[in-house]
């Protein structure tokens, strides 16, 4: 296969399956208040934990899963996601109770972990390097129509159907798309360098997930509480071992910690962070505002949020032009995200809606100038043989940005006696921190030329079928 043969409904099938996959991380959100007047009678916890359990499943797999695809195959990863996604989307429809609500969701999001990657990888190997440009814009496309779509499904299931319609309609949705990349989707060269590592695995995945679940409970529980406390704790040394062990054999290790010796993939890296960072902070306030001080439906809500998609879904396309300057794109594109917090923390119960609107096109044209750059900087970084394993690096630096963005956000607001006198700080406070990394990132990108790789490059060896 040629690595030119990407073809246009190839492209079409692997975002549509990104837009789903992403979809789901929004959708919860408008559900919340369905989902406590159910019949299930979740607790507080349990709400925080039907939301939380797709995340952090999805962002502590993210590089294990892209280190599987490259070994064993990309497009088997694929569907293996997608049967695991519809899996748990049946499981959540069928719930009787919230623990298995929340256990459909954390398989859903083991699910999105396996397709993000092995989307990314394939669409690497597909287009060449002369259209892995315009390939990645696609996919921060797909990104962005899925918070769209999740916005809207979540808030048409909330005031027309039950939530249990959202849940469902995931399952056909699943099988249809896998049977789009069963018969469209061709198999791309894989890697047999490398192991599995099952310890460096459960190192990396136990690490990551006691840092989320620190991260995300923290402004409930506390950031001093002994719960809070123990899991960072527990996530550090868990890390720590994972680094320990890939430097004393790289060969035999999920990935080589030093890798990250490289500047470009350093900032590229925490550009990423730095840009859902922003995002998700934005995303937790804006449902709220648009209810709780706006008055709006959570269908009328839903159709509010567009314009935070539109940038994201009309600029990716103008930014794949400028492709040969990575600097001074996501320079500008995260400077853009940072201005237009700034300029949304103003906003209170008289701000007309179309002045608001306008904020959130600044913001969203800041995330698609700079995604598809930071997303096919992570990736070129690595060895074409470990596309997978650094799409999975990018997009775990995106999910645990995010989750860094609601708890800063869900902190500051927690000091506040309501969400009209907290906002204004929380967004001030979040759009500062991306100003400041936005400097980081811009010094540490360097002038965009491609840095020598950090292993050699192996001959690609054909994708085992499995």
């Amino acid at each position: 296969m040629p690595p030119h043969a990407l073809k246009r409904s190839t492209l079409l099938i692997l975002c549509a399956c990104v837009l789903v996959a992403q979809s789901m991380v929004a959708a919860i959100n408008l559900l919340i208040p369905q989902l406590t007047a159910s019949s299930l009678r979740p607790t507080h916890s349990e709400i925080l934990w039907t939301v939380d359990a797709y995340v952090i499943a999805f962002a502590a797999l993210l590089i294990p899963s892209g280190a599987l695809g490259d070994r064993y195959g990309r497009k088997g990863a694929l569907l293996s996601g997608l049967a695991l996604f519809a899996v748990g989307a049946a499981t959540s429809a069928l719930a009787a109770g919230p623990a298995l609500l929340i256990a459909g969701r954390a398989v859903s999001g083991a699910g999105a972990a396996l397709i993000m990657p092995a989307t990314t990888s394939i669409l690497v190997h597909l287009a060449g390097p002369e259209r892995r440009a315009q390939a990645m814009a696609s996919w921060t496309l797909a990104m962005g129509l899925g918070g769209l779509v999740g916005n809207l499904g979540g808030g048409l299931a909330g005031e027309f159907f039950t939530w249990r319609t959202l849940f469902a309609v995931m399952v056909p949705l699943g099988a249809l798309l896998a049977l789009a990349v069963a018969v469209a989707v061709p198999r791309t060269a894989g890697s047999r360098h490398g192991t599995p590592d099952p310890l460096g695995t459960l190192l990396l995945t136990g690490g990551l997930v006691a840092v989320l679940y620190g991260i995300i409970e923290g402004p409930d529980l506390g950031w001093t509480s002994p719960t809070t406390l123990v899991a960072f704790a527990v996530g550090a040394l868990l890390l720590a071992l994972f680094t320990a062990r890939g430097l004393r054999s790289p060969a035999a290790a999920l990935f080589d910690p030093r890798v990250f010796a490289a500047p470009r993939l350093r900032a590229t890296t925490l550009g990423l962070a730095t840009g859902f960072f922003g995002l998700f902070a934005l995303f937790y306030v804006n449902s709220q505002y648009l209810q709780d001080v706006k008055g709006y439906g959570p269908a009328l809500t839903g159709v509010a949020i567009m314009p935070l998609i539109a940038g994201m879904a009309l600029v990716p396309k103008l930014a794949a032009r400028w492709a040969a300057y990575p600097r001074a794109v996501t320079g500008g594109g995260l400077a853009l995200i940072g201005l237009g917090l700034l300029a949304a923390s103003t906003a209170d119960a008289g701000t007309p809606y179309p002045l608001y609107a306008c904020w959130l096109l600044v913001i969203s044209a800041g995330t698609g100038l700079a995604n598809p750059a930071l997303t096919l900087g992570v990736v070129t970084s690595m060895p074409p043989h470990q596309a997978g394993l650094g799409s999975g690096l990018g997009t775990a630096a995106r999910e645990t940005g995010a989750a860094l963005g609601v708890a800063v956000t869900g902190t500051i607001l927690a000091a506040h006696a309501d969400l009209g006198g907290g906002m204004g700080p929380a967004l001030r406070a979040v759009g500062g921190l991306v100003l400041v990394a936005t400097v980081a990132v811009v010094l540490g990108h360097g002038s965009g030329a491609r840095p020598a790789r950090p292993a050699a490059e192996p001959a690609p060896a054909r994708e085992p079928v499995a």
